[in-house]
């Protein structure tokens, strides 16, 4: 008879997302079958699925390390902020509408049926199904019609772990607090608590375990060390690379300007994996470094938005610059998008701005358009002779002279991207590429990086299964399975 457990947080970013995907593969290493789930999420960092939609790319990794292909019923309502227009909605994979943050409260009850109906679809398939929270349990002020926190554990009858975490400090008050404010019947689905993110010597917290424990008459069920391990797979969102910095000094300097909706970031983690690269995420007010070889434009949300905010921090000049002195420029998705002549919006559907002049280094222009484009691809890098592997998710259709020179051809024989004539812009469609380990080391040698023996995707599973062990030698994955229902 499969069992469900839920994991609530104390806030975000308090390692929620880590916790489930150990669990999913601890518990799939003891021969069950796991499903991850999560309500609703907010995030622009996307995975396409296997039946053809996307979900939150936490979700994704949850699924494969559960061993399974995710789908679209894991994650069925997905929040995508793109700016002034509030967050583009996506239920079970598709885009059903936009809405700002009060408007979107209205919605929640009309989301409510097909949340559940992919929570049952999941539980009929699984001996567990874990499920995952968003933000903080104690957002009373959006318990209303709550469909991601204690509204779902309650209405699916979900016993709940709250996560608590002490590198960000105070801890105590994280959990006693939300004892604190939660209604009491909300409070009564809470089975237990684990700390996360615990650094130093763990014995120094018994107390505070205890203390916990006593105030709030909830199980002690670990106190879990930092997971060091946790930067090689993928973030749920961008309030991680606020922190990240080059520090490979003889590397060859990536730069990568932080934009402010920023998307598939995880494009980047197999580039800050390469010992040979010197990757650099830089802030909004710093300029792009003069000893760049490579500049890559990432994807984003709103790409006429983030293109004035590119102007605005000087990036355009800075960029114009580096491509003058003959340094390499690649654009991902949107990125590739503002590489050319102009960007149009004739429906609005980024915002006000109806179209923008872009960059100008490629000689395409893009028509932003309702259709959006879902699906795993494979096929040939034309500038590299090397196979790829990846992913399409956007909106928008491209064309322009410089796309008769392509970057990448499908199997199916269909063309993606754009090249200058000079060979040292370009840019595509397609997400996912560096983690291919053979156009990855193709792209490496074009910028004058030393490839090294890296093999990304094992490199992933090998983390998840530390991770796995990790959970198991720090929490109580017996008294879990005890307590799910």
């Amino acid at each position: 008879m499969s069992r469900v457990l839920m994991i609530q947080g104390t806030g975000s970013d308090v390692g929620k997302s880590l916790i489930v995907a150990g669990l999913a593969r601890a518990f799939v290493n003891r021969g069950l079958r796991v499903a991850p789930f999560k309500p609703q999420n907010m995030s622009n960092n996307a995975a396409v699925t296997a039946d053809g939609g996307e979900i939150g790319r936490a979700q994704a990794l949850q699924a494969r390390a559960a061993r399974l292909a995710p789908t679209v019923d894991m994650n069925p309502v997905l929040l995508k902020p793109q700016g002034v227009n509030g967050s583009q909605i996506v239920v079970r994979g598709v885009i059903a509408g936009q809405a700002k943050a009060r408007e979107y409260q209205d919605w929640k009850p009309r989301l409510k049926p097909a949340v559940m109906e992919s929570f049952a679809r999941l539980k009929a398939q699984s001996d567990l199904v874990i499920v995952e929270g968003a933000g903080s349990a104690a957002e009373i002020n959006l318990r209303k019609n709550d469909i991601a926190n204690m509204g779902f554990a309650r209405e699916a009858d979900a016993p709940v772990i709250l996560v608590g975490d002490i590198d960000r400090g105070g801890v105590i008050a994280q959990l006693v607090g939300c004892k604190a404010v939660l209604d009491p019947q909300d409070a009564a689905m809470v089975q237990g608590f684990i700390v996360n993110k615990m650094r130093g010597d763990a014995s120094l917290f018994d107390d505070g375990m205890h203390f916990i424990a006593a105030r709030t008459g909830w199980r002690a069920l670990g106190l879990v060390p930092y997971f060091e391990a946790a930067t090689r797979l993928p973030a749920e969102d961008a309030f991680g690379l606020r922190a990240a910095r080059g520090n490979k000094s003889n590397g060859v300097v990536v730069a990568v300007p932080l934009l402010p909706h920023i998307a598939n970031f995880d494009d980047l983690d197999p580039l800050k994996a390469e010992p040979g690269v010197d990757l650099r995420l830089i802030q909004p007010g710093a300029p792009l470094p003069a000893e760049a070889a490579l500049v890559i434009l990432p994807g984003s949300k709103a790409t006429i938005a983030d293109l004035a905010a590119l102007r605005a921090n000087g990036w355009d000049i800075d960029l114009l610059a580096h491509a003058r002195r003959g340094g390499r420029v690649f654009g991902i998705c949107g990125g590739y998008q503002m590489l050319g002549r102009m960007i149009c919006d004739p429906q609005r559907m980024e915002g006000d701005v109806a179209q923008a002049a872009g960059l100008g280094l490629l000689d395409i222009e893009t028509t932003l358009t309702e259709k959006k484009t879902l699906t795993s691809v494979v096929g040939q890098a034309i500038p590299f002779a090397a196979p790829f592997r990846g992913y399409e998710m956007h909106v928008g259709e491209t064309s322009g002279e410089d796309c008769a020179r392509s970057v990448l051809r499908f199997d199916n024989g269909r063309h993606d991207g754009a090249m200058s004539r000079n060979g040292l812009v370009m840019g595509a469609y397609v997400h996912g590429l560096f983690s291919d380990d053979s156009f990855r080391a193709a792209f490496l040698q074009w910028i004058g990086a030393e490839a090294s023996p890296l093999h990304f995707e094992d490199m992933i599973e090998e983390t998840l299964d530390a991770l796995a062990a990790h959970c198991e030698t720090h929490i109580d994955l017996d008294a879990l399975l005890e307590i799910a229902r």
